[in-house]
């Protein structure tokens, strides 16, 4: 199957190029030319398969064949090794709770099952040397790139984030590692971060000495995971009830986990409508009410994996759906603050014993103001509260226990290059490390 650029049609590569590249030589992003549509015998029987055997399926089904049957067994056996269960809240609502991996959070699901493929075709080019993992964060996906790469022979990774941007917790999970995992402390935004990356894919001189690639949600490998969860969700509300208009919640920045949704009901998963939600960074919220996309600088917010000022995926979005009004029809779009995050959380936590991460936070409100009469609805959880612990106590005003997985990075020593806001120091730490 051919992938080819949101920026050109007739740019194309093949799921290994667009794996190990990321990024097209346009600057587009990577999106297969069709998705095959799942067999409705098969979605309706998929309640009878573990997480692991349906992710198998799923995942062979989408990839029509360009990865040998065992080495994809193996890839997702590996990945999806940790439970991903529907709960129930005492107000009974619906939460898929993705965030019982080994960083806890939602991307542990693609990064696992990206590092795996990526360690594969690494493998088959032994003229590679090293693969050169480049990504920027605010906080999950740095913890998670770096914990899924983590002591991977022929693999460097290099881990972006802003100064004052990340909390000690989600700090400790990629800077205590050492190793192949170098963290660099920009003297910038997020948004900052990603450009530096976005520019080293781009520059002739770089890519000429070193084999780049991105581990951010631009890489395809990352959202062939994430899609399967939306259909676990699915099989599990199947064994409880009967569904017939099925809405999911989102929470979203740069719209890889919408993305993934949007796959999924195109392969056939019976959705009714899809709900983005991110906070203050509103800027895909501001183009459904308008029609008009406008990145704008980041925003600082309490839900720090939301806040991003241009959403990557906004093109993959428009190459699924199309035009506005199709956009608007089959995603509804609310945006919160930092005052009604902390207001949905301590209700939440007061009305129904469960307690909610910043941004879960605002996929559940908007779930609540959302659903109608009839509907059954899944928030998607996309991090466990404690990766965001002191914000959490301040909230709830009780202790919030730190999980075994959190803990275990606590006591290692923080080993962080700092580096100034502009692509030249970046360049020049890269080129002394090829």
């Amino acid at each position: 199957m051919l992938y080819h650029s949101t920026n050109y049609y007739q740019h194309t590569a093949s799921l290994e190029q667009a794996v190990t590249k990321g990024l097209a030589p346009d600057g587009g992003l990577y999106i297969p030319d069709s998705l095959p549509r799942l067999p409705q015998a098969f979605i309706r029987n998929m309640s009878a398969m573990s997480l692991q055997e349906m992710a198998y399926a799923i995942a062979a089904f989408a990839l029509k064949g360009d990865v040998p049957e065992d080495v994809l067994h193996d890839i997702v056996f590996s990945a999806f090794d940790f439970e991903i269960p529907l709960i129930k809240t005492a107000g009974g609502n619906y939460v898929l709770e993705l965030f019982h991996g080994p960083t806890m959070a939602f991307k542990d699901v693609g990064t696992r099952f990206m590092s795996r493929l990526l360690d594969y075709y690494r493998t088959r080019h032994p003229e590679w040397n090293t693969l050169n993992v480049l990504v920027p964060t605010s906080g999950d996906t740095g913890s998670a790139v770096a914990n899924s790469f983590w002591g991977m022979p022929g693999v460097k990774v290099y881990v972006l984030y802003p100064r004052d941007a990340v909390n000690k917790i989600q700090k400790t999970q990629f800077a205590t590692l050492g190793g192949n995992v170098t963290a660099i402390e920009v003297n910038g935004t997020f948004d900052d971060c990603k450009s530096l990356v976005e520019e080293a894919f781009m520059d002739l001189e770089l890519n000429a000495v070193m084999r780049l690639t991105s581990a951010m949600s631009i890489n395809y490998a990352r959202l062939v995971p994430q899609m399967i969860y939306y259909f676990w969700a699915y099989t599990q509300l199947l064994q409880r009830q009967k569904v017939s208009d099925l809405v999911f919640a989102v929470p979203c920045s740069n719209l890889g986990n919408l993305t993934s949704g949007l796959m999924a009901h195109q392969m056939g998963l019976p959705v009714k409508r899809f709900i983005s939600v991110e906070n203050q960074n509103n800027i895909f919220y501001n183009y459904v009410k308008t029609g008009v996309f406008t990145p704008k600088p980041t925003q600082y917010s309490i839900a720090p994996a939301l806040d991003a000022g241009c959403p990557n995926n906004f093109a993959r979005v428009v190459e699924l759906l199309g035009s506005h009004e199709n956009i608007c029809r089959h995603i509804h779009a609310y945006s919160y603050d930092d005052n009604q995050i902390i207001e949905t959380i301590q209700q939440t936590y007061r009305n129904e014993s469960y307690l909610l991460d910043p941004h879960t936070a605002v996929a559940y409100r908007a779930m609540g103001e959302d659903l109608q009469p009839g509907e059954t609805g899944i928030t998607l959880a996309t991090a466990h509260p404690a990766k965001l612990k002191t914000l959490m106590e301040g909230i709830t005003g009780e202790s919030v226990p730190l999980p075994a997985q959190l803990a275990r990075f606590m006591g290692g020593k923080m080993r962080v290059v700092k580096m100034p806001n502009g692509f030249t120091a970046f360049k020049r730490m890269l080129m002394d490390n090829a």
